[in-house]
């Protein structure tokens, strides 16, 4: 139940409905807190204090009674069954058509062929084409027409048979008799109806009647085995020139052309139910004016206790209702005009979209409530001190702005300041329509994001809190001179509370930031500062169990981190990502190349659909292992695209080979890998400089050029194959992230020059240097030492 309610949340659109309703809801009742709850003096059992007499008259709608009619009214509808009674004729027709089309085609003269100059004019009687070569030809034709697939024997049975009629009238009159009966795609269902019955109705909705007899439907697989039944003593009698291979394809075709006739028409039948419940009127009782309600001294019954609610409810203030209305439309609108703009656009899944609008609407509320806490807090200052302090200066304190700050650290600068805007408004409705508040809270929380949209560390949050007092004791002073109240004491308090609530804000930002983080599994900068360090336990456990996977990591990273920042993707997203991309290796290191020391390939003993196995096998223990380690959601989708659904060719293409003797084909799909591709840039350039970096190590003169062009064509062929059609990269983008591997790739794989070394006989080895110093010379060593010193480390790294 649980996890149905998690995906339900996580997945369905109507969430943001019930969002909307929700925030909605909360805000009326914040700022009309006494409709939120109507409160009564008695309670069943209660002993009445005075009497009370209905002022006027007004009906009691009786819910029990109702709710219970309402019931009885939907049991009572039969279930809707659309009937197609067309079937029957269109497919008869179709299995006409094409016994009869073929039965024309072989009775055909063979067509000539084209003239042939004279010289070729003798192989004119070897050209022609046959009305058996024809056949053969369209025989997709007839697959279609009679909507199912013939193999070749069956094929060929029936061009023995001439595409004979008896066999055709035979399938017709057993597929007629069968389906006419009727075929229902779920018995069982069906007849859980018992004796009610059906409703019946043809698909043009025109007939219906009541079926009872509900036993008479066959079921699809009961269906088929009437087939042989039917068959049989049709056999006996019409049969008499078809061999017994034939019967069989007569039997077969007949039992894969049938399909269910008879089928539930849900909506139908929930549309009738709830017309039916709609028809059944509320069942009312009536108060007369004058007549008592309560009288003193009596219990008070479950009755009267009804009754008083009701009078209570439909005497109420209509007035703080209508404003209440007006509130809650106003709230919404906003924000559905905000998602409409900003929100709805973005190139986003849903449950990313859900997870967001949670999170804004969490934000929205959490600080809500703040402001409307704060509306007590002048009267608790104002008991508490001796001085006289205005009530807008004590309201410039308030936090509010860490709202916008928070909604900046977790979406971006963009949805922080639509965030703002709705947010100041609502605020402003909390406390009384105050313009100059929405001018204050409105350019408070824009200038606080804008301050936070580049945080990588935590003391981002303590400068941005401070620069942001600054700039609300400016805004204050301008609010204040706009409002015409300005005196020096006034100024002073309203500059103190100001800077107090600009820092403040970068605190609890700093505070809920962490929580948040885990709550709704974001990926921040900081988080990702923190994952890049190479010292983390899974990093460290991939470099001491897979060294030549961590090698390759860390220059994936590199190379994604330049690429990334000259196309204006998030380099520090890639360069982790890239860290962390290979991690599922871990769990059977020795089965990749960059891990195999001893020079012993165990692919060598696998079959190649094994191997791919296991090559594909780390991507799914790259997310188990991400997941165990907490490194969020985006490094996971990341491990999971980071090869897309790109196929493993070495092992595809040895498979191929090995089945060339073979009938059996191989299935390119059992070498794929299982996706999805790359759905953000940062993903792509992973891929692609996974492929790159991989592909330049097998460059046995890895030179400038030669890596040009290695970049190009495993570029052209990511794009060609499609692995980049959902990661929004432009054609510019992959020509400048080419032009940046050119260069990052030469520079990791430039040549180094080979250090001189001496001969036995004192003299400079051929390729040496004159004017470098031998590798020996280097440490300052004397020849003295030469012969022991060699005896020590010749043998050295060697096992």
């Amino acid at each position: 139940m649980r996890e149905s309610v998690r995906v339900f949340f996580a997945t369905s659109s109507r969430v943001l409905w019930v969002l909307l309703a929700a925030i909605t809801l909360f805000f009326t009742l914040i700022i009309y807190p006494n409709l939120s709850v109507t409160k009564f003096s008695y309670n069943v059992g209660d002993i009445a204090e005075k009497n009370i007499k209905a002022p006027r008259d007004f009906f009691i709608q009786d819910d029990a009674a109702t709710e219970s009619s309402r019931k009885l009214a939907i049991r009572s509808v039969l279930p809707v069954y659309d009937h197609n009674t067309e079937m029957v004729v269109r497919q008869v027709a179709h299995v006409r058509s094409a016994f009869s089309t073929f039965r024309t085609v072989l009775t055909q003269p063979p067509v000539p062929p084209p003239p042939q100059p004279a010289l070729d004019r003798g192989l004119e009687s070897s050209l022609a084409a046959t009305p058996l070569d024809e056949v053969w030809l369209r025989k997709q034709e007839f697959e279609d027409k009679m909507g199912i697939e013939v193999s070749r024997g069956a094929f060929q049975v029936l061009e023995t048979h001439l595409f004979s009629k008896t066999i055709e009238n035979l399938i017709c009159r057993i597929y007629a008799e069968i389906v006419t009966n009727g075929v229902v795609a779920n018995k069982a269902l069906l007849l859980r109806q018992g004796d009610r019955g059906i409703t019946l109705r043809t698909l043009d909705g025109k007939e219906e009647s009541i079926a009872k007899n509900l036993k008479a439907y066959y079921g699809l697989e009961q269906a088929q085995t009437m087939v042989r039944i039917v068959a049989d003593p049709l056999f006996k009698q019409e049969a008499v020139d078809v061999d017994y291979t034939a019967l069989n394809l007569i039997v077969d075709f007949a039992q894969r052309m049938l399909r269910p006739n008879i089928t539930v028409n849900g909506s139908e039948t929930e549309i009738r139910a709830r017309r039916f419940a709609e028809e059944v009127k509320p069942v009312l009782f009536k108060v007369k004016v004058g007549e008592m309600i309560l009288r003193e001294g009596e219990r008070v019954t479950e009755l009267q206790l009804v009754k008083l609610r009701e009078l209570q409810i439909q005497t109420q203030n209509r007035h703080i209702f209508s404003r209440s209305i007006g509130a809650a439309m106003i709230t919404a609108f906003f924000i559905l005009i905000a998602f409409l703009v900003h929100f709805h656009p973005r190139n986003e899944g849903i449950e990313d979209r859900n997870k967001n609008m949670f999170f804004l609407a969490t934000v929205l509320i959490t600080f809500l409530l703040v402001a409307k806490v704060s509306l007590s807090v002048p009267g608790v200052i104002g008991a508490t001190v001796e001085f006289d302090i205005q009530e807008t200066s004590v309201y410039f304190g308030m936090p509010v702005a860490a709202g916008a700050m928070t909604v900046c650290l977790f979406m971006g600068l963009d949805a922080a300041l639509f965030f703002s805007i709705v947010f100041a408004a609502l605020v402003t409705l909390v406390f009384s329509n105050q313009f100059t508040l929405f001018i204050y809270i409105f350019l408070s929380s824009s200038m606080a994001a804008f301050w936070l949209k580049n945080c990588r560390e935590r003391k981002v949050f303590i400068k941005a809190g401070a620069k942001l007092g600054l700039f609300n004791v400016a805004l204050a002073a301008g609010v204040m001179a706009y409002a015409n109240d300005v005196s020096v004491e006034i100024c002073l308090w309203s500059a103190f509370f100001a800077f107090t609530g600009g820092l403040a804000s970068g605190i609890v930002t700093a505070g809920i930031a962490p929580l948040l983080e885990m709550l709704f599994d974001y990926t921040t900068d900081i988080k990702l500062l923190e994952l890049a360090n190479l010292d983390q336990p899974i990093l460290r456990r991939l470099m001491i169990e897979a060294p030549g996977t961590y090698n390759h990591s860390v220059i994936v990273g590199t190379l994604a981190d330049a690429v990334a920042s000259e196309i204006g993707a998030n380099p520090l997203l890639a360069r982790v990502c890239g860290y962390y991309h290979d991690i599922g290796k871990i769990e059977k290191a020795q089965y990749f190349i960059e891990n195999q020391t001893d020079g012993k390939n165990r692919h060598d003993k696998l079959a190649p659909s094994m191997s791919a196995l296991i090559l594909t096998g780390h991507v799914k223990s790259g997310i188990e292992i991400a997941r165990q380690y907490r490194l969020g959601q985006t490094i996971m989708d990341t491990i999971q695209q980071h090869h897309g659904t790109s196929l493993i060719e070495f092992f595809y293409e040895k498979a191929k080979a090995q089945k060339e003797d073979s009938e059996e084909t191989v299935n390119a799909d059992n070498f794929r890998y299982p996706g999805p591709k790359p759905q953000t840039v940062e993903a792509a350039i992973v891929m692609i400089s996974d492929v790159l970096e991989a592909a330049t190590r097998a460059l046995d003169n890895p030179t400038p050029a030669r890596i040009q062009g290695l970049v190009q064509n495993l570029i052209n062929k990511i794009f060609v194959s499609g692995q980049l059609d959902y990661s929004e990269i432009t054609l510019k983008d992959l020509h400048n992230m080419a032009k940046r591997f050119n260069v990052v790739l030469s520079g990791i794989n430039h040549h180094r020059i080979k250090y001189p070394e001496k001969s036995g006989n004192g003299q400079r080895a051929k390729n040496g240097d004159s004017n470098r110093q031998s590798s020996g010379e280097a440490y300052g060593s004397s020849g003295r030492d030469t012969g022991e010193r060699d005896s020590h480390l010749k043998r050295l790294g060697i096992t």
